[in-house]
C-alpha cells in the first residue's frame, strides 16, 4: 500500500496546526449508508453510554475495538483512510486502536470539557503520542450552534497536560488550557457530512452542547502504530496491523451493521475512555 493521498503540504499544515480537514473525504452516498446504519443499528443503540456533562445534558457514544467486515469496519479499513493515517503518521504499520460513534441529539446533547486524546491514553500506557492519531467522520452537519468540535491550534506542541475528573468526564487542567488559550488561535471546525478531521493526539480541544434542533453525529476512530506498544491496554486491536480492503468495497458489500460479536467496551470495563 502506497500513502499517497494526501500532499506534502497537508502533512506540512497538520504537523503545524495539529490537525487537518479534508472536505467530501467520504462521497453522499457512502454517508448515507453509514447514517442510516447508524440510526437503526440495534447493537450501537444497546451498547451506547450515557455521558452527562457539568449542566445535566446527556451525550451517547458507543466504542468498539477491531474492525471487522462490517460496513464501519470496511471504512476503517479502506485504502484512503489506512493511506491517508499511514501519510500523516510516517513509517510503521498501521493498526486500529478503536471507534466510537458520537451522537449528540438535538436540544439534550451535552457538552465536552477541553482535552487531550494523549491525556487518556498514556493512561493506557502508550509512550509515543505522535504514533497516534483521531479521524473524525461527519455523518451530519457539525455548526458552532450543534455543538462542533473547537481546536486549540497548535496546542499540540505543548505536550501532554494532566486530566482531572469534572463530573463524569476528564478535562485537561484549566489553568494550563487557560494559559494556552493565550497563545493558540482557537478555530470552530464546522464540517459538512463526509468532511474529515485528522488530529493529534495532543491538540486540546472540546465541544459545547447542541442547542440546536438538528443532531450532531460523527464516527471518530483512532489509530496507532505497531512500535507504539502499550504496557496497560489489554486490546490488542491497536498492535495488529490493519487488513486493507479497497476503497469500493463499502458500496460493493451489502450493507452490514455491527454484530453481537464485536468487541464493544463496556462501561463497567476497568480501562480509559476518551470522548469528546
Amino acid at each position: 500500500m502506497t500513502a499517497t493521498r494526501l500532499t506534502p503540504a497537508q502533512k506540512e499544515q497538520y504537523d503545524r496546526d495539529g490537525y487537518l480537514i479534508v472536505k467530501n473525504f467520504v462521497n453522499a452516498e457512502e454517508v448515507a449508508l453509514l447514517y442510516g446504519l447508524a440510526t437503526g443499528d440495534d447493537q450501537l443503540r444497546s451498547h451506547a453510554w450515557d455521558f452527562k456533562d457539568q449542566s445535566g445534558k446527556h451525550t451517547k457514544l458507543t466504542l468498539w475495538f477491531t474492525p471487522g467486515d462490517d460496513t464501519f469496519g470496511l471504512l476503517t479499513r479502506s485504502e484512503k483512510m489506512v493511506g491517508s493515517v499511514q501519510a500523516l503518521l510516517g513509517e510503521g504499520e498501521v493498526c486500529h486502536f478503536h471507534s466510537k460513534l458520537m451522537q449528540k441529539e438535538p436540544q439534550v446533547g451535552g457538552a465536552w470539557e477541553w482535552h487531550q486524546d494523549y491525556g487518556y491514553w498514556y493512561k493506557n500506557g502508550f509512550l509515543y503520542p505522535d504514533a497516534m492519531i483521531s479521524v473524525m467522520l461527519a455523518l451530519t452537519e457539525a455548526t458552532k450552534l450543534n455543538g462542533c468540535l473547537q481546536v486549540l491550534k497548535g496546542s499540540h506542541k505543548m505536550g501532554r497536560f494532566e486530566h482531572l475528573f469534572a463530573g463524569e468526564q476528564q478535562g485537561a487542567d484549566m489553568p494550563f488550557v487557560e494559559e494556552a488559550m493565550k497563545h493558540c488561535e482557537r478555530v470552530y471546525v464546522e464540517l459538512e457530512p463526509g468532511d474529515v478531521l485528522f488530529f493529534h493526539p495532543n491538540l486540546l480541544h472540546m465541544s459545547e452542547a447542541n442547542l440546536s434542533d438538528k443532531p450532531r453525529w460523527s464516527l471518530i476512530s483512532a489509530y496507532n502504530l505497531s512500535y507504539n506498544v502499550p504496557f496497560r491496554e489489554k486490546n490488542k486491536s491497536c498492535i495488529t496491523p490493519v487488513s486493507v480492503v479497497p476503497d469500493e468495497a463499502v458500496l460493493a458489500s451489502e450493507p452490514v451493521g455491527l454484530s453481537d460479536k464485536t468487541d464493544f467496551l463496556n462501561k463497567d470495563d476497568e480501562i480509559t475512555l476518551k470522548v469528546k
